[in-house]
């Protein structure tokens, strides 16, 4: 590409339900030129993560959607390319919010350094970023996890849910993952150490979910929703906890799910065996929790103790196809664009 242009990804249409190609616009514009205070940004990974399909939609959350026609968000790692900043030199390594492009323009604000023994940077966007944080978080402050317990985690070979059920390890748990395949089942097991892993395609799934838990699930850490979730509810204990960060298996519904309403035996459920079941929003706990994350989660990675696949892909043009893959469950670990080298 021209140093002199910036390619971006805008959001050029909002989806009916399972998101298109054509929701997206691959745009080429002049390079942006830093003013006094700025740095410039050559953006070099960039994460796609689920929740973005919500800030594609018009409806009410906990952030304002993506304007049609604005450059669809997202965390980068990037490169310091100029700077007009008293505190960034060129070539600074930073991780922010870069957005879907090659460039992008700071002022400093919200840019975490990179320090020179970060030896993995794209790690900044998954195991020792947001995707890490949202699995520690919601695991050790709702979850709760104790020696001896049941957790069951879904979308187990992803960010969240690998690290989620490894840290669970580490607190001496029994820990069940369910994945979209043999193959995704076999690296939780045999990679990630977990004690079992469930295909959510197998037509007798439920069935073989509760074999794989005699004493039932103490812990649900719930990112998927649907019918994983119809399985796991009625074989949770008594003070069950369920950490809810996401339910990616509703993010392209246009209508309520069919069959029988679910909401009375759900609340049956919780009130009956008194479960804890609390969502959360990670954005809410960076301030006074990150740097804690951060000294565990480095330990653990630096130890070998959490591991992390990441599924790469080159070129920011093929970003729209990789993310509505993402929503499909067709990537296989951290999803990663890598838009220069």
């Amino acid at each position: 590409m021209s140093q002199d242009k910036n390619r971006r990804i805008v959001l050029a249409a909002r989806p009916r339900g399972e998101p298109v190609p054509e929701d997206f616009r691959l745009e080429e514009v002049p390079r942006p030129e830093p003013a006094e205070g700025q740095i410039l940004l050559r953006n070099l990974y960039l994460s796609l993560d689920p929740y973005m399909r919500g800030r594609m939609s018009e409806g009410p959350s906990y952030v304002e959607p993506v304007a049609l026609g604005a450059v669809m968000g997202g965390a980068t790692v990037a490169r310091v390319a100029l700077s007009r900043h008293p505190d960034f030199k060129p070539g600074d390594l930073v991780t922010g919010f870069g957005e879907w492009q090659d460039y992008a323009l700071s002022d400093g604000t919200n840019l975490t350094r990179l320090g020179p023994d970060f030896a993995h940077p794209s790690y900044a966007l998954s195991v020792l970023g947001m995707p890490g944080f949202t699995a520690w978080h919601g695991l050790l402050t709702i979850g709760e996890p104790k020696a001896g317990e049941t957790l069951v985690v879904a979308s187990a070979s992803g960010p969240v849910g690998a690290v989620v059920g490894q840290i669970a390890k580490l607190k001496s748990c029994r820990v069940v993952g369910i994945a979209g395949g043999a193959d995704k089942c076999r690296f939780v097991t045999d990679e990630l150490g977990f004690d079992a892993c469930i295909d959510r395609r197998d037509p007798a799934f439920a069935e073989a979910l509760r074999r794989a838990v005699p004493d039932g699930i103490d812990i649900y850490y719930e990112n998927v929703g649907g019918p994983v979730f119809d399985a796991v509810l009625p074989l949770l204990n008594v003070h069950a906890r369920i950490p809810v960060c996401g339910l990616i298996a509703h993010y392209n519904d246009t209508a309520p799910p069919p069959g029988p309403d679910r909401l009375p035996r759900l609340a049956y459920t919780l009130l009956v065996k008194r479960i804890r079941m609390q969502g959360f929003i990670i954005s809410d706990h960076y301030g006074p929790e990150f740097a804690a994350f951060l000294d565990a989660m480095k330990a653990w990675v630096a130890e070998g103790q959490v591991k992390l696949r990441e599924d790469i892909v080159d070129g920011l043009e093929n970003a729209p196809n990789a993310f509505i893959g993402l929503l499909r469950g067709e990537n296989f670990g951290k999803l990663v664009i890598r838009i220069a080298p």
